[in-house]
């Protein structure tokens, strides 16, 4: 038994953002500042009280239109989101309630900008185990509620939206391989070390990086992340049709792609239109890439996301 990509659906939230705009809502930042060191042009940001869940049911509504498959049908949600709803119930349950479904596994999973490649994952091995046969898969992040807006180094680098998979279990391969690794020793370089204790808010609740040192700790084991799900499919970088990775920052695109020996024009980029919406990124843009035609049926297609933890993971899978 294999689990194969039947759906894929996407949502980002408003209107575009630009650079510009930021720097008129009074950041101390210009187009020129953000866009050289990042490549990121606009993103979107959610209006006031929009949730996760929100964010994500729309996503999961494309995904199953695509896939044909009514909501009541799936018997697994995994949300992948470092921004749920509330400390709890899950993101995934609320989902769950908003799509009508009732007695499906639901529930989220913490892995940050690797949250999707984490879930995707997960559920792929619920289903090749035999114990689940239609799983929905969200990556769905509010990240704008989490920014300091006056630390101009982070806060003009994310975005918000969600995007979401139907995988199903198939006869023939769709994921041929996965691959997720954590080292917690990392954890200063990007984190919210902040939290709600006794009604209180304690620490710092913003997010915190520091940029240089998550730039070469992602470009080292992003190219060795790919190397190992290749190895384990049998694959060289050299089959490979197209790469999604996590939609970070153009340098670490580029930097992966290079050390891959993958051509620019077989790299998905969204990241200049959408910045980093964390665990919504890549499937995000494996949507997009679907829905232009760019990805077709039998092609191969590398995902991979890395994020706070650190974290970071990959999946290898034939669409």
């Amino acid at each position: 038994m294999y689990a194969r990509i039947t759906g894929t659906g996407s949502y980002l939230p408003g209107d575009a953002v630009s650079n510009t705009e930021l720097a008129a809502r009074g950041i101390d930042t210009s187009d020129e500042w953000i866009v050289t060191r990042t490549g990121i042009r606009s993103r979107h940001l959610a209006p006031a009280g929009t949730t996760a869940s929100q964010l994500g049911c729309e996503a999961a509504r494309r995904a199953l239109d695509m896939a044909g498959v009514e909501a009541t049908a799936l018997d697994l949600i995994i949300v992948a989101t470092s921004t749920p709803d509330f400390i709890f119930p899950s993101t995934a349950c609320l989902i769950q309630a908003q799509l009508g479904n009732k007695g499906a596994t639901a529930f989220d999973v913490q892995a940050v900008c690797a949250g999707f490649a984490y879930a995707l994952g997960i559920a792929e091995k619920f289903i090749r185990s035999g114990s689940h046969k239609r799983a929905l898969v969200i990556g769905g992040e509010v990240f704008s509620r989490i920014l300091d807006w006056q630390d101009r180094g982070a806060c003009v680098l994310f975005g918000d939206g969600a995007g979401a998979v139907v995988l199903e279990a198939a006869e023939t391969p769709g994921i041929l391989a996965t691959a997720m690794h954590a080292d917690g020793s990392y954890a200063g370089i990007l984190n919210v070390p902040g939290q709600i204790s006794r009604g209180q808010v304690t620490g710092d609740p913003f997010l915190r990086m520091d940029g240089q040192a998550v730039f070469k700790f992602a470009v080292r084991v992003l190219a060795e992340v790919a190397q190992e799900v290749c190895a384990a499919a049998e694959m060289d970088s050299a089959d490979i049709d197209w790469l999604i990775p996590h939609q970070a920052n153009l340098r670490i695109i580029d930097a992966t792609g290079r050390k891959l020996g993958i051509a620019p024009e077989k790299v998905v980029v969204t990241v200049d239109r959408h910045g980093n919406t964390s665990a919504a990124s890549v499937p995000l843009a494996l949507d997009e890439a679907v829905r232009d035609g760019r990805i077709q049926r039998g092609q191969k297609v590398l995902l991979e996301g890395i994020g706070g933890g650190f974290a970071w993971g990959a999946a290898l899978l034939e669409f």
